[in-house]
């Protein structure tokens, strides 16, 4: 009768969804003899990544140091203050610097190989203005965002000579340390001070010293007079000219 058929239909279609899915979990767990095991594979998880691949060392050469390159030695970050290239007539070409110890202080005078590969400091730059002093700290803003960093006079060392009002310069951090105050390397400022100028010695001759209006002093040439703006080298220190009205 019809229900005998529709049941036995139903049996049929069971029995051969079972028989399929018995087919395919055989397939799916079989083992593949044709792949060669290997002892040292774990399957379910992926190698751990070797910690120094996961790192990112940026190195320099010796060659290309400049005056304000920033390296990290023994822990400390160090500022190149001056460098000069020797290749003597024997033996192999080296490099002299004078190095700012900005996270321990001090100055170091050491040589390098030419061509010497060293670590790279990298250091955040964050350009500000100088604003005004509060007690012993300098008070930059962010003319952006117009937030303040204060920044003791400590950190800034001989920076602090170069600071006028209205000045834009950059903060160096390494981390979150605030580690040097960078001026620009050549600034306008006036002649505060000085003994009065020597007619005639207006192309050459000697010189004399000034204090500018930061309270550094410098020497300047006989003919320049208190009140004067000039143009000057910060990080040398020397005059360059008379500054252009």
């Amino acid at each position: 009768d019809n229900h005998s058929a529709c049941f036995c239909m139903t049996m049929m279609r069971t029995m051969l969804m079972l028989a399929l899915l018995g087919f395919a979990a055989g397939f799916s767990f079989a083992p593949n003899y044709h792949t060669k095991p290997n002892a040292f594979a774990t399957p379910s998880l992926r190698p751990a990544r070797s910690p120094v691949l996961g790192l990112s060392m940026v190195k320099i050469s010796t060659n290309d140091f400049r005056t304000g390159t920033t390296i990290e030695m023994e822990g400390n970050v160090y500022k190149v203050l001056e460098f000069l290239h020797v290749k003597p007539g024997k033996g192999a070409a080296f490099v002299r610097t004078k190095l700012k110890n900005l996270t321990g202080g001090g100055n170091l005078e050491k040589t390098f190989k030419a061509g010497e590969m060293v670590e790279q400091a990298q250091l955040d730059k964050m350009e500000v203005q100088f604003n005004y002093m509060d007690g012993d700290n300098f008070v930059f803003m962010d003319m952006v965002t117009f937030e303040t960093e204060e920044v003791p006079a400590d950190t800034i060392a001989d920076s602090k000579f170069w600071m006028k009002e209205g000045t834009d310069v950059s903060i160096l951090k390494y981390g979150d340390r605030i580690l040097d105050v960078a001026v620009p390397q050549t600034m306008t400022l006036e002649v505060a001070e000085t003994e009065p100028g020597v007619k005639g010695n207006t192309a050459q001759g000697g010189d004399k010293p000034a204090m500018l209006e930061t309270g550094v002093t410098i020497r300047v040439p006989l003919f320049i007079t208190s009140g004067e703006k000039i143009r000057v080298d910060t990080e040398s220190k020397k005059y360059l000219s008379r500054a252009k009205e």
